[in-house]
């Protein structure tokens, strides 16, 4: 039983040890690349070390890549914008579905997890319509503005921990006197950190990746993100400067690696106990 149970355990970690080779494989290759003078980017058979290490390819690509800072900005504000509206409109929202009692509720909230079903495609071109006819087009607007009206899945997650709390801890604040919206501040959102970071880290990851978005309600090179920027720098060169786009791209990635770095703790705590009862 004892080499049974061993044999299993060998063969699961060595499962997850393929697997995290597999998912490190390409930001290894681009890491690599990004380190390579230009005539070694396609050498064949590829070289996964180069000859010489040229660290001078990341102040190249951000001094080829104009607006590289000005793209840094726009995503950090939008990542900002959307954060503060995703977390504030998904805890207030999942806390009247999970807290309050009100008649239709699981309905409600049923045709609101049905909305998860539509993919973006469908519903792209009647929301540029919207947005075109508000004037904004060409600005952030489209971009943060519909964080603040609480997205399906987040408010489902949020639902899950805020179910898992006691409402023994709801009722003996009321009894206390504190109003809807003083437990909702006072009371839940203190035990929810976990949940509400998730959530955030989620939006965040979102917002700095997103390419459709931006690509579709931007217009001016000034006012691009990050992830559009990269693709802008792809298109504007004669022939792909491997090398400098790669190293573009690893700094893109490095906010996101040094923030699951720091947040990995609370990230899991957060998602381990997001699957309360319901």
């Amino acid at each position: 039983m004892a080499r049974t149970n061993l044999f299993a355990r060998i063969l699961i970690y060595s499962a997850l040890i393929l697997a995290a080779i597999a998912f490190l494989a390409p930001f290894a290759w681009m890491v690599s690349t990004s380190l390579k003078p230009l005539n070694e980017t396609m050498s064949l058979p590829p070289r996964w070390i180069p000859n010489e290490i040229h660290w001078e390819n990341y102040p190249d690509a951000i001094r080829e890549m104009r607006y590289f800072w000005r793209y840094a900005g726009n995503s950090l504000l939008l990542c900002l914008l959307s954060v503060v509206g995703t977390v504030a409109s998904s805890a207030l929202a999942a806390y009247g579905f999970s807290r309050i009692e009100w008649k239709g509720r699981d309905t409600v909230f049923v045709i609101l997890l049905a909305t998860m079903m539509i993919p973006f495609p469908v519903v792209m071109v009647p929301i540029y319509g919207l947005f075109k006819s508000l004037g904004w087009i060409g600005t952030f607007k489209p971009l943060w503005v519909p964080t603040f009206f609480a997205g399906a899945f987040n408010v489902f997650l949020l639902r899950q921990f805020f179910l898992g709390l006691p409402k023994d801890i709801s009722e003996a604040a009321r009894i206390d006197g504190c109003s809807e919206i003083g437990i909702f501040f006072r009371v839940i959102l203190p035990l929810c950190k976990p949940a509400l970071l998730v959530v955030a880290l989620f939006q965040f990851l979102h917002t700095w990746n997103d390419f459709l978005g931006p690509l579709i309600y931007l217009t001016e090179q000034k006012d691009f993100t990050l992830a559009l920027g990269l693709q802008s720098f792809q298109s504007q060169q004669g022939g792909t400067a491997w090398h400098h786009l790669m190293a573009a791209s690893t700094l893109v990635v490095l906010p996101v690696i040094a923030l699951f770095f720091f947040t990995q703790k609370s990230f899991i705590e957060g998602i381990a106990t997001s699957g309360g009862k319901n």
